[in-house]
């Protein structure tokens, strides 16, 4: 019988430590010891995440009662994990952080984008970006890896393979993101409310998001980068409508020897492009619950533009996914253990 780490999760009571449990609970690897929340203390698990009935006797304790285990998952709002990542240290000897606090490798890059100061600037160089298709081998053996922002990763998966191939040097790309409104917490807000959000096209981040900081991280600085967010009326899900204008002219045969050759070894990397039916380009419907980035392209022969589409399930791919999968990475298992599930359809 294979030996099994312990693992804890502090901030279960939201949407990405819930699908972290979820994940978690059925990887043939692990064994869930803790998962923490101040305001479900005491309760069982399915109080917050339903869908878990019946499957764990887990209950929420208190972060303070937090007990020494081989890997911790910190799950907590922006801010949380800086602040207390000495103690947290001292309890694991791995951590995988999935908020943004150790995603950016400069300080000062921090403080542009975040507004203050880093609470740990000393941190920082010991994360390791957990995006496996960009950081395996750096993940490999690490200690701490940090979360990926999900706009940020569909982005980067989208765009990583004409960066590669040096087409977006010199060049430009306007990234238009529709998400869901999972992407806004489990704590409801003003804006969440069901008749304000229901039917909703919104663009709350039209210039500065955010993630725009980890997609200069991993892809560098030498094309004009312009990236706008809305919400749209889907609860899971992150779309990126990538118009790139290259440095050259590329005709589709390329585009195809390109997207191939970067990820014909990915295990969660798709192409979808077909000439008829409906599921010609990617979906976020259709992924799910599923760890799986669905990349698609088109050029505009008359203008040299062209169009890349991905899509990823932002709570998956965007966060717990991907943190499950750099876990895989660091301890050397296969890295698609417990991350098999395909999505459904219909949904």
């Amino acid at each position: 019988m294979t030996e099994k780490i312990t693992v804890s999760i502090v901030g279960g009571s939201g949407y990405v430590g819930g699908e972290l449990l979820r994940l978690l609970l059925f990887h043939p690897r692990v064994q869930v010891r803790q998962i923490t929340s101040v305001s479900q203390m005491g309760k069982f698990v399915h109080h917050a995440h339903p869908n878990l009935r019946g499957l764990t006797n887990l209950q929420f304790t208190h972060p303070d009662t937090l007990e020494a285990c081989d890997l911790l998952f910190l799950a907590q709002p922006h801010g949380y994990a800086a602040q207390h990542i000495d103690r947290f240290a001292g309890l694991a000897e791995r951590i995988i952080d999935t908020s943004a606090d150790f995603r950016l490798r400069s300080s000062d890059d921090y403080a542009q984008w975040y507004g203050e100061p880093h609470p740990a600037p000393g941190w920082l160089e010991k994360f390791v970006y957990g995006l496996p298709e960009r950081y395996r081998e750096a993940l490999a053996g690490a200690r701490y890896a940090s979360g990926v922002g999900c706009n940020a990763t569909v982005t980067n998966l989208a765009l990583a393979p004409l960066a590669d191939a040096g087409l977006l040097s010199g060049g430009q790309v306007v990234a238009d993101i529709k998400v869901g409104s999972s992407e806004g917490g489990a704590r409801p807000n003003e804006g969440s409310h069901h008749p304000e959000r229901s039917g909703a096209v919104r663009s709350f981040k039209p210039t500065g998001h955010r993630h725009q900081a980890e997609v200069r991280q991993v892809l560098g600085k030498d094309f004009a980068l312009f990236m706008s967010v809305t919400s749209v009326e889907l609860v899971r899900g992150a779309l990126v409508t990538a118009h790139c204008l290259l440095n050259r002219r590329v005709e589709e045969k390329e585009l195809w020897k390109i997207y191939r050759q970067a990820y014909k070894q990915e295990p969660f990397i798709r192409l979808v492009k077909q000439k008829t039916g409906i599921f010609r380009y990617p979906e976020p419907k259709l992924l799910a619950g599923s760890n799986f980035c669905d990349i698609g392209f088109e050029v505009e022969e008359e203008t040299g533009r062209v169009v890349v589409i991905a899509a990823i399930d932002n709570l998956m791919k965007g966060a717990a996914g991907s943190a499950v999968q750099s876990m895989n990475v660091m301890l050397g298992w296969p890295e698609t253990t417990g991350l098999e599930f395909p999505g459904l359809h219909p949904i």
